[in-house]
């Protein structure tokens, strides 16, 4: 839970200007007189509950009015939740800004700092928590306990120098107990997740979060039925290649929230990767990682999960912008026969539109990077993107040609290879960095080797490097298994109309699906044996490479866009049949 004040801070002024850290968090006031600050923290909330909170507000107003300084009602520190023994109240809370505020010289010499406990002001290292507690005493600030009544400040640790051996005493009792039941916490969740895995233990395990899309039942987690919509909503959406404001946009539009906090744009990512989605429960301990399947209920099949991580990690390729998303531009998929280079798109939307407000055909033109940049492409000019468009989605659409587009290649034994050589690199890793372990536990030095230690990390670094190429490769043979399917086709079908009324939704899930489809289009604007000439009115030829490696060659007319379709084509074989691919494909 975040830190918050128990009373509301007063308006800026001359005499009660308010402290701000520089991520907006309100301090307090910049008093001109010494005061009394009052400190509280509980590292469980459920410790409010209990009368320490009203004892020490009470006793700060005695110690204050007993010695006639003011108590500063504007603001009561309080870190709830937040941890002393991992330092959370400084990163996070309020503690944390009122050091930098003492730092900043905004707290005058002479105020007092009321707490209940020196373990309350910090359960860390005995080291950092006695230097937290000289930063405060050496700024001219006592630091009072209400528990004892004692007091630090220079001139008592100066006069009685064993009151800082006690204060030191105190720090090393608190942080050994945080240590010791921190030990026994992170002990116990081992036990939970090995136990969940061997299926003795269905328990809660505290510890990380839980999705938002859940909540606890009579019987378990249980999905949230809004939350659980809100999500389904945003993957499909991602899947039909909508960006991450357009999504939040549309769930705001329907009233529904992804998290607590409504829709954050930049969480969408983290909820797209989120193993919850198909119920695990995913940690880490001590270094340790746990994968707990069945943790929560899940929202996904696992092969659509596994769909949706291969839609992430090319996701680069896949977003349109502008009022015309192109279909084929854009992704990385679109190139120039004669040169290889990219073809860009080139809407020329300032000209003359027809009389539905819509451009001309001929003003959306597809031209060759190379050529444009005076890069060497021997072929100039450029051609409607509207032929090919319409080519495009007429040959999809229909199930036998989609079928045979993505037919039999030996794309997934490929990928298998791939994966198998890549587990079998991080077994490899995972043997060496087993062994300098047990090498850096053997040695019975205080401490290891520097040369030891530094392996030691590069390991772990490779490893954790190749299991994330394991799992991409995992997800993406997942992908190359899904076989085309009638509904595949219906829904190039349903998008035709659409897609050539410049509909912006039907042309970002068309572009979806051709990103889906193909690994390459190469287009020869001006046929494959182009004469150039200004009267040429051949037809616009276009190599089809699906993602499993199969090609087709089309015809294009370059008025209708109906195509017919040329030989097959094995790019891998071709630079012998004659046919002239782009540099760089042959």
């Amino acid at each position: 839970m975040r830190s918050e004040s128990t009373r509301a801070l007063g308006q800026p002024s001359e005499t009660n200007p308010i402290l701000l850290r520089s991520d907006g968090f309100m301090v307090g006031s910049m008093a001109t007189k010494a005061r009394v600050y009052s400190y509280l923290r509980f590292s469980d909330p459920k410790q409010a509950a209990g009368s320490s909170a009203d004892r020490q507000l009470e006793y700060a107003k005695r110690w204050a009015a007993e010695r006639g300084m003011a108590l500063d009602s504007e603001l009561s520190m309080q870190d709830e939740g937040l941890s002393a023994y991992h330092q959370r109240h400084v990163t996070r809370g309020a503690l944390g800004a009122f050091l930098a505020a003492v730092d900043a010289g905004h707290i005058p010499a002479g105020s007092v700092l009321v707490v209940e406990g020196l373990d309350r002001l910090s359960r860390a290292e005995p080291l950092l928590a006695q230097a937290q507690l000289g930063q405060i005493v050496n700024a001219g600030i006592s630091v009072v306990t209400a528990s004892d009544g004692r007091e630090y400040n220079r001139e008592r640790l100066k006069a009685q120098p064993m009151d800082l051996v006690y204060s030191l005493l105190v720090m090393i009792r608190a942080h050994e107990e945080s240590d010791t039941k921190s030990k026994r916490v992170r002990a116990a969740i081992h036990r939970q997740c090995s136990g969940w895995l061997a299926g003795t233990w269905k328990g809660v395990i505290r510890n990380g979060k839980d999705p938002h899309w859940v909540r606890m039942g009579t019987a378990g987690f249980e999905l949230a039925p809004e939350r659980a919509e809100a999500v389904r909503l945003a993957i499909t959406m991602f899947q039909e290649g909508h960006g991450a404001v357009r999504i939040m946009r549309a769930l705001d539009e329907r009233g529904l929230q992804l998290t607590n906090g409504g829709n954050p744009a930049q969480q969408l990512y983290r909820i797209l990767r989120n193993r919850a989605l198909i119920g695990e429960k995913v940690l880490e301990v001590d270094g340790q990682s746990y994968r707990l399947p069945g943790y929560y209920p899940a929202l996904l099949p696992e092969d659509e999960f596994s769909g949706l991580q291969h839609a992430i990690g090319t996701r680069a390729r896949r977003k349109g912008t502008g009022e015309i998303p192109g279909l084929i531009t854009g992704m990385r998929l679109a190139y120039c026969g004669y040169c290889g280079s990219a073809l860009a798109a080139q809407n020329l939307m300032q000209r003359k539109r027809r009389d539905d407000g819509k451009p001309q055909d001929g003003h959306r033109r597809l031209i060759c990077v190379g050529n444009s940049h005076g890069s060497g492409c021997t072929v100039a000019g450029s051609c409607s993107v509207v032929p090919i468009e319409h080519a495009v989605m007429a040959y999809c659409s229909d199930q036998m040609n989609l079928s045979r587009l993505l037919e039999g290649s030996d794309r997934g034994a490929g990928l298998a290879g791939q994966l198998t050589a890549a587990r079998a690199r991080a077994a490899d890793t995972a043997a060496k960095v087993e062994r300098i372990t047990d090498a850096l536990l053997a040695d019975q030095a205080e401490e290891a080797p520097a040369a030891f230690r530094r392996r030691a990390r590069e390991l772990e670094q490779q490893l954790a490097a190749q299991q994330a190429e394991i799992n991409a490769l995992e997800h993406e043979l997942a992908n190359a298994a899904a076989e085309p399917s009638l509904a595949v086709a219906q829904a190039w079908a349903n998008l035709s109309v659409d897609v050539q009324a410049l509909d912006y939704d039907a042309r970002v899930k068309a572009r979806q699906l051709v990103a889906d489809t193909f690994d390459r289009i190469i287009v020869y604007h001006r046929g494959m044996s182009p004469e150039v000439t200004r009267s040429w009115k051949g037809t616009i030829d276009l190599i089809m490479v699906g993602r499993r490696g199969t090609t087709r060659l089309l015809h294009i007319d370059r008025r209708s866009g109906e195509w017919r379709s040329g030989e097959d084509i094995d790019l891998r074989h071709d630079g012998a049949n004659g046919l002239p691919l782009p540099p760089g494909l042959n």
